[in-house]
C-alpha cells in the first residue's frame, strides 16, 4: 500500500542513501523529508536535492523543520495531518526518526524551549511529532523507526568516559544543572549526553509499543528502535568533534574500514545502514515485530531500558515536556 513516509534529518550522512534506496526500490511511497535549513546555501540539502534530481518521477518534497523549536514541530505535524486529511498526500506508512545532535566540544547548549539541546533534537522533538501525527496512520497499521546505537548501553563504546544513565530526577535529563565543564571534560560530558538520549530513546520506544497495542485503533502500527551500526564515513565524526577524532575518521576508520569490522561487526557505510533503516520502515524486514534491532537481527537492549518501571516514568515525563495531552494526539493513553 502506498504511503506518506516522513524521514526526519534527511540530509545527514545515513539519511541521504536511505532516501535514494526508498525512492528507487519502493517508488509508490511519498517521501516527505525534513532538515534544518532548506536553503541552497546548507550544502547537505543541496546534496540532497543533486541526488532527488537523479531519480525521475521520484515523489518526494524537502520541508524546513527546525527541530529545535517544539513549536515548529507542532506546527509541522499539524500541516501533514491536515495535507493527509485532505488527500494531499497519502496516509502515513512510517515515521524514520533520523535526525539527532551531539556536540563533544562545548559545554550543554540549551535550546529556547528551556531543553538540553541534544535530548530536544534527538528524542523530545520525535515524542511530539510521533504522537500528534499516530492518528495519520490508515487502519492496516505503519511503522515508527528511532534511531538508537550502542552507546546507550554502559560500556559499549570506546569513546565513552561517563557512562550512560536516566537520572532518578529525570527532569535533570532535559534540565541540567548548570555547572562550567573544563575544556578536558567537554568530550566525555559531551558523549554522555549523546548517550542518554539513545538510552531515552530506546526505554521511550517499549512503552510507546505497550500502549500501542493496547488501543484497537492502532495496534497495528510498530514501533522499532534500530542501532544502525558504527558508520565509518559518517560526517558526524567530524562535526563538533575534537581534531582527534576528525583526524582518525580521515586516515584510520574510512581506509581501513574492512579491517576495523573484523573487531567490530557493525562497522559499516552509511549506505548499508540506511538500506536497513528503509526496508524496516516499510515493513518488508522484520513485518510487524516491534523492539530494539542491531543492524536487522533482533536483539536484547541494555537492562536500564528494559525496565517498566523506568519506561513508564519517560513516557509519563517525554509527554509532559512537550506538551502533549489527550485532545493532542489519538493514543488513547498518554499519562499511565
Amino acid at each position: 500500500m502506498a504511503g506518506t513516509i516522513i524521514i526526519t534529518g534527511a540530509n545527514g550522512s545515513l539519511a541521504i542513501p536511505a532516501v535514494r534506496h526508498l525512492l528507487t526500490k519502493y517508488p509508490h511511497h511519498t517521501a516527505v523529508l525534513t532538515v534544518r535549513n532548506d536553503s541552497d546555501n546548507d550544502t547537505n540539502t543541496t546534496k540532497l536535492r543533486s541526488k532527488l534530481a537523479q531519480i525521475p518521477h521520484a515523489k518526494a518534497s524537502v520541508r524546513q523543520l527546525d527541530l529545535t523549536n517544539l513549536s515548529a514541530v507542532n506546527d509541522f505535524a499539524h500541516s501533514i495531518a491536515a495535507d493527509i486529511a485532505a488527500s494531499r498526500l497519502p496516509p502515513l506508512a512510517a515515521i524514520v526518526c533520523n535526525a539527532y545532535y551531539w556536540n563533544l566540544t562545548g559545554e550543554a547548549q540549551i535550546t529556547g524551549d528551556g531543553y538540553e539541546k541534544t535530548i530536544q533534537v534527538s528524542h523530545l522533538a520525535h515524542v511530539a511529532l510521533v504522537l500528534r501525527l499516530l492518528g495519520s496512520f490508515p487502519p492496516v497499521g505503519g511503522r515508527i523507526v528511532l534511531l538508537s546505537s550502542d552507546t546507550h548501553w554502559p560500556g559499549k563504546s570506546g569513546l565513552e568516559k561517563y557512562p550512560p544513565a536516566l537520572p532518578e530526577d529525570l527532569n535533570l535529563l532535559v534540565k541540567p544543572v548548570v555547572t562550567h565543564e573544563k575544556p578536558s571534560e567537554h568530550f566525555g560530558r559531551g558523549f554522555q549526553r549523546y548517550a542518554n538520549s539513545k538510552l531515552a530513546i530506546v526505554t521511550w520506544m517499549y512503552a510507546l509499543n505497550r500502549y500501542l497495542e493496547k488501543d484497537p485503533n492502532l495496534s497495528k502500527i510498530t514501533a522499532v528502535a534500530i542501532n544502525p551500526g558504527n558508520l565509518s564515513d559518517s560526517r558526524a565524526l567530524r562535526t563538533n568533534t575534537p581534531t582527534m577524532l576528525y583526524y582518525m575518521s580521515i586516515f584510520i576508520i574510512r581506509p581501513f574500514r574492512i579491517l576495523l569490522r573484523l573487531m567490530d561487526p557493525t562497522m559499516r557505510t552509511s549506505a548499508e545502514a540506511g538500506a536497513d533503516v528503509i526496508d524496516l520502515a516499510v515493513n518488508i524486514s522484520h513485518p510487524g515485530e516491534r523492539g530494539y534491532f542491531t543492524l536487522l537481527r533482533k536483539d536484547d537492549s541494555s537492562p536500564e531500558s528494559r525496565s517498566e518501571e523506568t519506561q513508564r516514568k519517560l513516557w509519563a515525563k517525554s509527554a509532559e515536556w512537550v506538551g502533549v495531552t489527550l485532545k493532542d494526539t489519538a493514543l488513547e493513553t498518554v499519562v499511565p
